[in-house]
């Protein structure tokens, strides 16, 4: 399984170069090699999840080495969801990239066995890791659209144009993505939050204990919320919505990864 793993990688990084030579030569040839080598990836990346739940019966989230797994998987997949409504090309080529980061870290990672514990076998855990890791992938792809966003936005203000202006699509096309991805991450959010409380009734007895990564993910709600907010009321769009996507992000990066490396808490037992 481990050879799956290495080679899921590959096809990742493989399809990151397939889109970014699309981005510069402008060939389809190269985007149908990209696209066809995320899918193959995320196949690989699912079979790899489903071996690792069949053989112990219990969602692949008790390490570092298998969330940064399902981490790429959630990615590929929520991209592959994101361009059939949108088609945006060249995001294929950011998803693909943090799908192969992801899973080069996680054969870097320690992978470790970890012994069954009983707090691991919930349908609530898998209901609260499903949502929270499509929830994040949605927020990853908004972050960017952000960044497509101000690339295209500045070589629309440059009068000569240049690389970008040809190769990105419409400022309304990328604003309406990025709300899109943000809607999308917020709902799972909040259902991924709703199941986490239950889910920590049943494990620790109580609903909320301000363990560090419950705060920080009730900061990302917060936040995206007033993201929200902001279009729907005062009319956040635009460049202000694109640079509130990468920082929504940004939070989002630190709850997933700098609270359990850097606060002590209950979700500290995931990523050994």
């Amino acid at each position: 399984m481990n050879d799956l793993i290495i080679v899921t990688s590959l096809l990742y990084v493989l399809s990151a170069v397939g889109y970014i030579l699309f981005l510069f030569l402008q060939k389809q040839y190269y985007h149908r090699l990209g696209h066809i080598f995320l899918a193959v990836g995320f196949f690989c990346n699912s079979i790899v999840i489903g071996y690792h739940y069949a053989k112990v019966g219990q969602v692949p989230v008790r390490n570092l080495h298998e969330t940064l797994i399902v981490t790429g998987w959630a990615i590929a997949g929520v991209y592959f969801a994101f361009h059939y409504k949108f088609k945006i090309k060249i995001l294929g080529g950011y998803a693909a990239l943090i799908a192969a980061l992801s899973i080069v870290a996680s054969i870097l990672a320690s992978g470790n066995f970890v012994e069954s514990q009983p707090i691991f076998n919930s349908v609530w855990l898998i209901m609260h890791v499903v949502s929270i890791f499509i929830g994040h992938s949605s927020f990853a792809l908004a972050c960017g659209v952000g960044l497509l966003y101000i690339a295209q936005e500045n070589a629309i203000k440059n009068k000569k144009h240049g690389f970008f202006y040809k190769r990105l699509p419409s400022l309304d096309l990328l604003d309406s993505t990025g709300y899109a991805c943000i809607i999308t991450g917020f709902t799972l959010l909040t259902i991924g939050l709703i199941t986490g409380f239950v889910y920590a009734k049943t494990v620790w007895g109580r609903f909320w204990s301000w363990d560090p990564k419950e705060v920080w993910s009730g900061i990302v709600w917060l936040l995206y919320a007033a993201i929200l907010h902001g279009r729907l009321t005062v009319g956040w769009r635009g460049r202000k919505a694109a640079i509130m996507a990468i920082i929504g992000f940004a939070v989002v990066l630190f709850t997933f990864f700098g609270v359990n490396f850097l606060l002590k808490g209950h979700h500290g037992v995931f990523t050994r």
